[in-house]
Parts: structure tokens; C-alpha cells; sequence
């Protein structure tokens, strides 16, 4: 049984959260999303947040080199870059792919939303929510199913408070918060090259 504080979904991300890229990896162990996703092998580790904060301090919201935690809730890993947005990136979200499904969502204060999937290496659907819809990728219509319901419909302007439900309902994603002393790894990511 899930107590009230560690509820299922995206419900912690409601909150007021100026900036985030979570990035989800379907059956990929929480070291092999790091690597994927281009962490210094150096500073992966096991950590709670408290050692985080002493850690890295001020630079946890770096933008060039992100930290990043990850979790795993049910089939999906997860790795939350507070300041970053590696995930985003095509190079990124393609190794983190390879022989599995990745989704990433992005939040910044402008305020939008960007939410990518891709499957082995390709990005199949891809869009955010400044301007009317209009998805992109390999297989721009493979949501559409899910996205409907939300009022997400191409060439109309998106309801900004359904990217979070489809991202749940879609692909069942949530984010556990870590509990008091709870350790997760954790590391830098190595800045992406031009």
C-alpha cells in the first residue's frame, strides 16, 4: 500500500517547479540510464539528498553540466535533471533508447511543456506546447489515441494541464519522491558537445 505522501503519477511536478527534464528509460537499470545518458563515470554514486546538496551545492541547476538522480517506479527508470536539459537533446535521448522505449519531459517557467518518445534509437513523436499543436517525428499520429481525450488535437492550441495526464495515462510514467535518507544514484553529466 502507497502511503498518501508517495502517491502514483506526476503529482509532485504540479508544484511549483521553475525547471526540469525528466527522462524515462523502459526496463534500463538506473547506472546504465546514467551512462546513456552521458554521466562522468567518476561521479556516480549512491546518495541521499543531503549528501547531493553538500556535494554539489550551487551547481545542482547547472545547465551545461547538469546532476542528475534517478528512481525507478514500475517498468520505467527515470533520471530528473533540476537545471538541464540533456535529455532533450536527440543524441541523448537516442542512446538512451537503443533496444527499449525513453519518453523525456520538459518543463521551464516560460511556462511549456515538451515531451519527446522514441523507441530503439528514433524519435516518434515529438512536441511542446508553444503554439498550436503540431507533433513531429517518425510516427507523429501514434498517440494521437491517447492525446484526443486531452483535447491534444494538431493545429490547435494545447490545453496546457494535459501534457502531465498524458504522460500518465499513456505510458503509465510517475516520479516517487525519495524518502527521508533515501539513497538514489546520482551523478554529473559530461556537457554536450556542439
Amino acid at each position: 500500500m502507497m502511503s498518501a505522501d508517495r502517491s502514483p503519477g506526476l503529482d509532485f511536478l504540479r508544484a511549483d517547479i521553475p525547471i526540469y527534464t525528466l527522462t524515462f528509460a523502459k526496463q534500463v537499470p538506473p547506472q546504465e540510464l546514467l551512462a546513456r545518458m552521458g554521466a562522468d563515470p567518476d561521479s556516480v554514486a549512491l546518495r541521499d539528498e543531503t549528501s547531493l546538496h553538500d556535494e554539489y551545492g550551487d551547481t545542482l541547476l547547472d545547465a551545461d553540466e547538469p546532476v542528475v538522480t534517478t528512481g525507478v517506479d514500475g517498468v520505467w527508470t527515470w533520471a530528473w535533471e533540476q537545471g538541464g536539459t540533456h535529455g532533450l537533446d536527440e543524441r541523448v535521448l537516442s542512446a538512451v533508447s537503443q533496444e527499449t522505449e525513453a519518453v523525456v519531459l520538459h518543463y521551464n517557467e516560460k511556462p511549456m511543456y515538451w515531451l519527446k518518445y522514441a523507441v530503439d534509437g528514433d524519435i516518434l513523436v515529438d512536441f511542446h506546447t508553444l503554439g498550436p499543436l503540431e507533433p513531429t517525428g517518425l510516427a507523429p499520429a501514434q498517440l494521437d489515441e491517447a492525446m484526443r481525450p486531452l483535447g491534444l488535437v494538431p493545429g490547435r492550441s494545447v490545453p496546457f494541464d494535459s501534457v502531465l495526464p498524458l504522460a500518465e495515462n499513456a505510458f503509465g510514467l510517475r516520479v516517487t519522491p525519495a524518502g527521508e535518507g533515501e539513497e538514489r544514484w546520482s551523478a554529473s553529466l559530461l556537457p554536450l558537445s556542439e
